[in-house]
């Protein structure tokens, strides 16, 4: 069994990325750890605990930072949402998460599991820069750190022209976790917007599936309109649930290891991902960019992941 530590802002697509974790059967969720960002804190949290609960996985789950690092929360309720599962009246209050801090978890996690951990990071990056402020020495004691976050290939942005909203709402904490060592791969929303989106047809196709199937279509009631009058895609896009998919399955991605920063001043270019291709800048090769995960590979596993059948 792989070892999946998974932190998330919990929101619609959040939500059907660890559901498909959760149903891997070679995968082990041994924490989830929630930061604010789509919604506040509290509420993602409670999103998370429902949805591990409507998958019958029985894995702790943490609260951790409420706030990015140096600034306000800015959050996405209006594409998600203001309980981030599109507003359809899922009875999301009362559960009550795991005792410990999401960043201290994170450490202990990663110290007891050496070598083991593969570090799911959906949301931003503001709980994995905490704990690597806290001890930098967990940089070298994780196998895999996938982070959903920036475009990594071409733009746009999802939030500004050329910023990712994870990577906009806590750039200070891309830059620790950019310059920490862990062995970094990013999937941007450029791949999502590629090779996740989820037409009529393809929500047709998950709906037959069953329960999991039908929640995850029907949580993204927002984000549906959103993607038809804001970015213009043909459906709700799933970045977090292709970011998963990678970590499940890295062999169908294209990958570049290229040196990357990012954009911290102010605005148009703050939360903007620097990706040297060319090495103008000679930036210190530090992710590997993934700039192409094929669409038939990622909707081939979402599906057999959240039909009712058992996962396989």
């Amino acid at each position: 069994m792989r070892k999946f530590l998974i932190d998330t802002d919990t929101a619609s697509d959040d939500a059907v990325a660890i559901c498909m974790a959760f149903r891997h059967p070679d995968i082990e969720v041994v924490a989830v750890t929630v930061v604010a960002g789509n919604v506040p804190l509290d509420q993602a949290v409670q999103n998370a605990l429902y949805t591990a609960e409507l998958c019958g996985a029985d894995v702790p789950t943490y609260a951790g930072a409420s706030q990015p690092i140096l600034r306000d929360l800015r959050t996405a309720q209006d594409v998600h949402g203001a309980d981030g599962m599109g507003d359809i009246g899922l009875p999301l209050t009362g559960r009550v998460p795991a005792d410990g801090w999401a960043p201290q978890v994170i450490i202990d996690t990663i110290r007891a599991n050496p070598g083991e951990i593969t570090l799911v990071a959906i949301g931003p990056l503001t709980n994995v820069a905490i704990a690597l402020l806290m001890a930098p020495d967990i940089a070298n004691k994780v196998e895999r750190v996938v982070i959903m976050g920036g475009t990594g290939e071409h733009g746009p942005g999802n939030i500004t022209p050329t910023a990712e909203f994870n990577f906009y709402v806590d750039p200070e904490a891309v830059r620790v976790v950019l310059r920490s060592g862990m062995p970094l791969e990013f999937v941007g929303w450029d791949v999502s917007i590629e090779s996740a989106v989820v037409d009529d047809a393809r929500q047709a196709q998950l709906r037959e599936l069953g329960e999991l199937g039908n929640f995850s279509i029907d949580i993204q009631a927002t984000l549906q309109g959103f993607a038809w009058e804001e970015t213009r895609l043909a459906g709700p896009d799933f970045p977090d649930p292709i970011a998963m998919a990678h970590a499940i399955d890295p062999s169908p991605a294209t990958m570049e290891h290229l040196g990357v920063d990012i954009a911290i001043g102010p605005e148009p270019m703050h939360g903007t991902l620097i990706v040297d291709h060319y090495g103008f800048s000679q930036l210190e090769k530090n992710v590997n960019i993934v700039t192409h995960y094929p669409e038939d590979s990622f909707f081939g596993m979402l599906v057999d992941l959240l039909s009712d059948a058992d996962a396989s």
